[in-house]
């Protein structure tokens, strides 16, 4: 039998309605979309797959998206942007005009008060060779693998404040513990 997922209460079988449904994106708010450009392509190997700007409502969208070696992408705009919507785990930069001219503007990144959104996660190959790379490139952590409760996860932050939380998935296996567990 295969693996349909784990049993908790409220979770009820999929029907055929939402045959085909993924989770193709994450937004989050940017005020510089030139700073955050630059930290998700040069420490996190992000290329941007499309941008698309929205003149009268004032904003831009940048989707971006760890590609594969040799990966095909439709180089026509429209293709292109079809590809990117049928894709699965891309991060979509929204950029409100001007923001990024306003000294004192900031998005709220979810973790003060009052909590909301909480992170986005990437996994690496070597959580260890991650944690120099970001200290190379002088990214602001919240926690390394060897502290807290939690070991072997990491939590970064970009330039608008947003965490990040960096793992290696063959270092999670005995991660948390649920009651199917036992």
């Amino acid at each position: 039998m295969s693996f349909k997922g784990e049993q908790h209460p409220g979770v009820q079988a999929p029907t055929a309605d939402s045959l085909g449904f993924r989770l193709n994106h994450t937004m989050l708010r940017v005020k510089d979309p030139e700073k955050s450009l630059a930290f998700y392509t040069r420490v996190f190997g992000m290329s941007v797959l499309r941008r698309l700007d929205f003149e009268e409502l004032g904003f831009s969208l940048y989707f971006l998206a760890r590609l594969e070696e040799g990966e095909p992408v439709p180089e026509e705009a429209g293709e292109r942007t079809v590809w990117t919507f049928s894709q699965k785990g891309l991060l979509e930069l929204t950029h409100n005009w001007g923001t990024e001219a306003q000294d004192d503007f900031a998005y709220h990144d979810g973790n003060a008060e009052p909590q909301g959104f909480g992170h986005i996660c990437f996994s690496v190959p070597h959580l260890d060779a991650a944690e120099a790379w970001f200290d190379a490139n002088g990214v602001e952590f919240i926690k390394r693998s060897d502290q807290g409760k939690m070991k072997d996860v990491v939590f970064v932050k970009d330039v608008d404040g947003y965490w990040i939380e960096v793992v290696q998935a063959d270092r999670l296996a005995g991660l948390g513990e649920t009651p199917l567990d036992k």
